[in-house]
Protein backbone atom coordinates (compact mmCIF):
# COMPACT_ATOMS: atom_id res chain seq x y z
CA UNK A 1 0.00 0.00 0.00
CA UNK A 2 3.24 2.32 0.79
CA UNK A 3 3.67 1.84 -3.09
CA UNK A 4 0.20 3.00 -4.12
CA UNK A 5 0.39 5.56 -1.76
CA UNK A 6 3.56 7.41 -3.06
CA UNK A 7 2.55 7.02 -6.57
CA UNK A 8 -0.74 9.34 -5.55
CA UNK A 9 1.43 11.35 -4.10
CA UNK A 10 3.53 11.60 -7.41
CA UNK A 11 1.00 11.97 -9.48
CA UNK A 12 -1.07 15.03 -7.52
CA UNK A 13 2.18 16.60 -6.81
CA UNK A 14 1.54 17.63 -10.94
CA UNK A 15 0.88 21.38 -9.97
CA UNK A 16 4.10 21.91 -7.91
CA UNK A 17 6.15 24.54 -9.91
CA UNK A 18 9.48 22.45 -8.76
CA UNK A 19 8.18 19.27 -10.65
CA UNK A 20 6.29 21.12 -13.14
CA UNK A 21 9.14 20.64 -15.89
CA UNK A 22 8.29 19.43 -19.47
CA UNK A 23 9.38 15.93 -19.98
CA UNK A 24 10.25 13.78 -22.82
CA UNK A 25 8.59 9.98 -23.40
CA UNK A 26 11.59 9.29 -25.06
CA UNK A 27 14.59 6.33 -24.36
CA UNK A 28 14.83 3.67 -22.14
CA UNK A 29 12.72 3.72 -18.90
CA UNK A 30 12.73 1.32 -15.75
CA UNK A 31 9.96 1.37 -12.97
CA UNK A 32 8.29 -0.64 -9.96
CA UNK A 33 4.86 -1.19 -9.84
CA UNK A 34 1.89 -2.57 -7.20
CA UNK A 35 -1.66 -2.32 -6.88
CA UNK A 36 -4.59 -4.76 -6.95
CA UNK A 37 -4.86 -7.82 -8.47
CA UNK A 38 -7.84 -10.20 -9.21
CA UNK A 39 -7.99 -13.71 -10.72
CA UNK A 40 -10.89 -15.76 -11.75
CA UNK A 41 -10.89 -19.62 -12.97
CA UNK A 42 -12.30 -23.00 -12.46
CA UNK A 43 -15.52 -21.27 -10.85
CA UNK A 44 -12.81 -19.72 -7.91
CA UNK A 45 -11.44 -16.05 -7.78
CA UNK A 46 -9.06 -14.77 -5.50
CA UNK A 47 -7.77 -10.75 -4.57
CA UNK A 48 -4.28 -9.11 -3.86
CA UNK A 49 -1.52 -6.98 -4.42
CA UNK A 50 0.45 -7.42 -7.08
CA UNK A 51 4.18 -5.93 -6.89
CA UNK A 52 6.85 -6.54 -9.67
CA UNK A 53 9.16 -4.07 -11.88
CA UNK A 54 9.12 -3.61 -15.84
CA UNK A 55 11.66 -1.99 -18.31
CA UNK A 56 11.09 -0.44 -21.71
CA UNK A 57 11.98 1.47 -24.39
CA UNK A 58 9.88 4.52 -25.79
CA UNK A 59 10.34 6.57 -29.09
CA UNK A 60 8.49 10.00 -29.23
CA UNK A 61 7.37 11.77 -32.31
CA UNK A 62 5.62 14.71 -31.75
CA UNK A 63 2.52 13.76 -29.74
CA UNK A 64 3.21 10.25 -30.86
CA UNK A 65 4.34 7.77 -28.27
CA UNK A 66 5.14 4.02 -29.45
CA UNK A 67 7.22 1.76 -27.28
CA UNK A 68 7.98 -1.91 -25.84
CA UNK A 69 8.17 -3.25 -22.40
CA UNK A 70 9.00 -6.09 -20.59
CA UNK A 71 7.50 -7.21 -16.80
CA UNK A 72 8.44 -9.31 -14.01
CA UNK A 73 5.33 -9.02 -11.28
CA UNK A 74 4.19 -11.59 -8.10
CA UNK A 75 1.05 -11.65 -6.22
CA UNK A 76 -0.54 -12.29 -3.43
CA UNK A 77 -3.80 -13.37 -4.50
CA UNK A 78 -5.27 -16.29 -2.50
CA UNK A 79 -8.60 -17.94 -1.69
CA UNK A 80 -9.35 -21.01 -0.12
CA UNK A 81 -12.94 -22.85 -0.76
CA UNK A 82 -14.64 -26.03 -0.34
CA UNK A 83 -11.01 -26.99 0.87
CA UNK A 84 -9.20 -25.77 -2.91
CA UNK A 85 -6.98 -23.16 -2.59
CA UNK A 86 -6.11 -20.78 -5.76
CA UNK A 87 -3.13 -19.06 -5.23
CA UNK A 88 -1.64 -16.82 -7.86
CA UNK A 89 1.81 -16.77 -8.76
CA UNK A 90 4.72 -14.85 -11.22
CA UNK A 91 3.62 -13.32 -13.88
CA UNK A 92 5.71 -12.63 -17.17
CA UNK A 93 4.76 -9.72 -19.88
CA UNK A 94 6.24 -8.65 -22.82
CA UNK A 95 4.14 -6.24 -25.00
CA UNK A 96 3.52 -2.71 -27.00
CA UNK A 97 2.28 0.32 -25.88
CA UNK A 98 1.14 3.55 -28.36
CA UNK A 99 0.02 7.10 -26.42
CA UNK A 100 -0.59 10.40 -27.51
CA UNK A 101 0.65 13.63 -24.95
CA UNK A 102 -2.57 14.88 -24.15
CA UNK A 103 -0.94 17.89 -21.98
CA UNK A 104 2.28 19.11 -21.28
CA UNK A 105 3.95 16.19 -19.59
CA UNK A 106 1.27 13.92 -19.35
CA UNK A 107 0.53 10.78 -21.63
CA UNK A 108 -2.62 8.99 -22.17
CA UNK A 109 -1.39 4.84 -23.45
CA UNK A 110 -2.81 1.42 -24.70
CA UNK A 111 -0.63 -1.71 -24.49
CA UNK A 112 -1.20 -5.23 -25.54
CA UNK A 113 1.09 -8.51 -25.85
CA UNK A 114 1.52 -11.64 -24.18
CA UNK A 115 1.53 -12.59 -20.86
CA UNK A 116 2.43 -15.93 -18.94
CA UNK A 117 1.62 -16.70 -15.26
CA UNK A 118 1.55 -19.04 -12.76
CA UNK A 119 -1.12 -20.19 -11.23
CA UNK A 120 -1.05 -23.26 -8.28
CA UNK A 121 -3.77 -25.05 -6.97
CA UNK A 122 -4.13 -26.70 -4.01
CA UNK A 123 -5.80 -29.24 -1.94
CA UNK A 124 -4.73 -31.39 1.12
CA UNK A 125 -3.28 -34.22 -1.35
CA UNK A 126 -2.79 -32.47 -4.47
CA UNK A 127 -0.66 -29.32 -5.23
CA UNK A 128 -1.02 -28.54 -9.47
CA UNK A 129 0.87 -25.47 -10.46
CA UNK A 130 0.07 -24.66 -13.98
CA UNK A 131 1.91 -22.07 -16.75
CA UNK A 132 -0.85 -20.44 -18.58
CA UNK A 133 -0.30 -18.44 -21.80
CA UNK A 134 -2.45 -15.70 -22.24
CA UNK A 135 -2.44 -12.14 -23.52
CA UNK A 136 -2.63 -8.42 -22.07
CA UNK A 137 -4.35 -5.39 -22.64
CA UNK A 138 -4.71 -2.42 -20.42
CA UNK A 139 -4.64 1.45 -20.83
CA UNK A 140 -3.16 4.33 -18.39
CA UNK A 141 -2.25 7.55 -17.58
CA UNK A 142 1.50 8.63 -17.30
CA UNK A 143 2.49 11.85 -15.78
CA UNK A 144 6.49 13.11 -16.65
CA UNK A 145 8.32 14.85 -13.36
CA UNK A 146 11.50 15.47 -15.74
CA UNK A 147 13.36 12.35 -15.76
CA UNK A 148 11.07 10.69 -13.32
CA UNK A 149 7.28 9.88 -14.30
CA UNK A 150 4.81 8.08 -11.71
CA UNK A 151 1.69 6.32 -13.71
CA UNK A 152 -2.02 4.70 -12.96
CA UNK A 153 -3.10 1.49 -15.02
CA UNK A 154 -5.93 -0.65 -15.53
CA UNK A 155 -5.33 -4.13 -17.61
CA UNK A 156 -6.89 -6.77 -18.14
CA UNK A 157 -5.20 -10.50 -19.06
CA UNK A 158 -7.03 -13.56 -20.38
CA UNK A 159 -5.17 -16.90 -20.06
CA UNK A 160 -5.61 -20.64 -21.24
CA UNK A 161 -7.66 -22.79 -19.28
CA UNK A 162 -10.41 -20.01 -18.84
CA UNK A 163 -7.94 -17.94 -16.24
CA UNK A 164 -9.21 -13.99 -16.15
CA UNK A 165 -7.32 -11.73 -14.55
CA UNK A 166 -7.81 -7.83 -13.68
CA UNK A 167 -5.04 -5.27 -12.28
CA UNK A 168 -5.18 -1.72 -11.30
CA UNK A 169 -1.87 -0.30 -10.52
CA UNK A 170 0.47 2.67 -9.74
CA UNK A 171 3.89 2.83 -10.87
CA UNK A 172 6.86 5.15 -10.20
CA UNK A 173 10.24 4.96 -12.78
CA UNK A 174 13.02 6.63 -14.35
CA UNK A 175 14.14 7.39 -17.98
CA UNK A 176 17.54 6.87 -18.59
Amino acid sequence: MRILATAALALTAAATPALAQDGSFQGPRAEIVGGWDHVEGADQNASGFVYGGAAGYDLQRGNAVFGVEGEITGSTAKKTENDVTLKAGRDFYAGVRAGYVILPSTLLYVKGGYTNARVIGETADVHVADNLDGFRLGAGLERSFGKFYGKVEYRYSNYSQDVERHQVLAGLGVRF
